[in-house]
Order: structure tokens, then C-alpha cells, then sequence
């Protein structure tokens, strides 16, 4: 493990850790402020930052058990965690909608008395606190998708926030409760948005598909481009963990005299593109499988 990579293990953890604690105070807040006032808007804030503490604990562990080395039945170790962890902060996010929704229609029926002013700064307490929890995650947002399942549940928790407060001061000034059920439902759209990406990305990552990023087509042209390969076919991508790609080829060879100085320029093209893990069979013409094999 060089120095660099132990220092991004160590500051993420300290992040989630970071994250976690503030989060489960401002929710334990937010939720007795919420009740206690009856307001729709605040406990569908706290409903959703509590099911986001699930997800940066299941993104914790998930990052953690990456951390464990490969085993005699698990070959890859535990890295594929992290993809369905992913997968499954998504689902906690879509039922954490679904709940939001009835009860904003439930308070849309029966409205209720709502204080604007302890809506407002209650939320703007978690302006502060999802923004700084986002903060945390920015730098490693781009080359972990796990990471930036935690990211974006903290920055929309943001934004969502900044909309409560909005509501809170509108119906300070007008008295408008109604204003407090639509906010949960511009909460719950608000989460939509930024799951969707997440979803749809660790959905496909979780049935082996193409990281998000990746020309398949683009690559087996750059692999053509070496001297020495005549052609390359039967090429499989796919993530072993939301930061790691790996690659399978059948790469035929103009000459196999070649394949000494062929493999370590493909290995290092392969690795620029963002594939470490490669695995080349190599042929030469006469024997390539033409397509026949798997």
C-alpha cells in the first residue's frame, strides 16, 4: 500500500466518521423540533438525513470491507461491496420518498399549524451541517462511485435544507401552511434527481457492465494501435469494485515473437484508460478463434 493510498483510506474514514456523528445529532434535533411543532417539513427533512446516516454507515462498511484481502472462495476479496452497497443506498432513498410523499399528502388533506421561524432555523442548521458533510467527500466524489453515493445524499440534503428554510420564513411572514406539505413533496423530487444517476450506475455495475467512462470501442481501437497486434476481439470490461476495472482480451499477434514487448504496452494503455486488472490471451493468425469462442 504506498503512502498516498494510506492517506486517502485514513482521511476517508475520518470523513464518514465525521459525517455520521454530525448527522445523528442534527437528526435527533431536527426530529423532536419537528414533532414537537408538528411540522411536515422538518420531519420529512429528518426521515431523509436519517436514512442517510444508514447510507454513509453501510458506505463506511462498505469501503472498509474493500480494505480486506482477497480469500481462497472470494478471489477479489470483498470489493464488490461497494457496488452493492451503492445499489442499496439508492433503494433506501426511494422508499425514504414514498414515505415522504404520503405524508406530505396526508398533511396537504389535514393541514396543521406550523411555526415558520423554528422550521427555518432548524433547517438552517442543516444547511451548515449536510454542506460541511459534503465538503468532506468532494475530492473522492469523481473516482468512487460508493463515495459519491455519500456525496450526493449530503449535498441534496443541502439544497433540500436551504428549500425548508425558505418555506419556514414564507410562512412566517404570510402564514401560509400549506407551503410546508409541497416542500416535502420538492424534497422528495429533489431526491429522485439525485438518485437516479447513483441508481442507474450501480445497478449497472452490480450486472458487470460498463463502468461509466469507458469506450469499449475507443479502447479496442488504441489496442489495434500497437505494433505487433493484428487484431483484437472477445474483449470483457467490467468493475470489481467501484474504484477498480478489469479487463479480458484475446489479442491476436502478427508475430508471437513479439508478445515479450506487445503486453507490457497494452497492459500500460489499459491502465492510462483506467484498467488495472488485465488478463491478454494471446494468438497469432493462423490459431486465433475467429469469433468462436466465449
Amino acid at each position: 500500500m504506498t503512502h498516498t493510498h494510506g492517506h486517502r483510506i485514513s482521511s476517508l474514514n475520518r470523513a464518514f466518521l465525521i459525517g455520521i456523528a454530525l448527522n445523528v445529532s442534527f437528526v435527533a434535533v431536527e426530529f423532536l423540533a419537528g414533532w414537537w411543532y408538528g411540522s411536515m417539513g422538518l420531519l420529512s427533512d429528518a426521515g431523509h438525513n436519517l436514512s442517510d446516516v444508514a447510507s454513509l454507515l453501510l458506505a463506511m462498511w462498505a469501503f472498509r470491507l474493500a480494505q480486506v484481502r482477497p480469500r481462497p472462495r472470494y478471489t477479489y476479496g470483498y470489493k464488490k461491496s461497494t457496488i452493492l452497497i451503492s445499489l442499496f443506498n439508492s433503494l433506501i432513498l426511494l422508499i425514504a420518498v414514498g414515505v415522504i410523499v404520503a405524508e406530505s399528502i396526508e398533511r396537504m388533506i389535514r393541514p396543521a399549524p406550523v411555526p415558520g421561524a423554528v422550521v427555518a432555523w432548524t433547517a438552517g442548521i442543516g444547511v451548515l451541517i449536510n454542506g460541511f458533510t459534503a465538503w468532506l467527500f468532494m475530492k473522492d466524489r469523481k473516482r468512487d462511485l460508493n463515495v459519491a453515493g455519500a456525496y450526493l445524499h449530503m449535498f441534496a440534503d443541502a439544497l433540500v435544507s436551504v428549500g425548508v428554510v425558505v418555506s419556514g420564513l414564507v410562512i412566517s411572514y404570510t402564514g401560509w401552511t400549506i407551503v410546508d406539505p409541497i416542500v416535502g413533496l420538492i424534497v422528495a423530487a429533489a431526491i429522485v434527481g439525485s438518485v437516479w444517476s447513483l441508481l442507474r450506475d450501480s445497478l449497472r455495475l452490480s450486472l458487470d457492465g460498463v463502468p461509466a467512462g469507458l469506450d469499449i470501442a475507443g479502447i479496442e481501437r488504441r489496442m489495434r494501435s500497437v505494433e505487433g497486434v493484428e487484431s483484437v476481439h472477445h474483449v470483457h470490461v467490467w468493475a470489481i469494485s467501484t474504484t477498480e476495472n478489469a479487463l479480458t482480451a484475446h489479442v491476436v499477434l502478427s508475430d508471437p515473437c513479439m508478445l515479450v514487448c506487445v503486453k507490457p504496452k497494452l497492459k500500460e494503455l489499459l491502465a492510462e484508460a483506467g484498467i488495472a486488472h488485465v488478463t491478454l490471451e494471446c494468438e497469432t493468425v493462423s490459431e486465433h478463434c475467429s469469433g468462436s469462442c466465449g
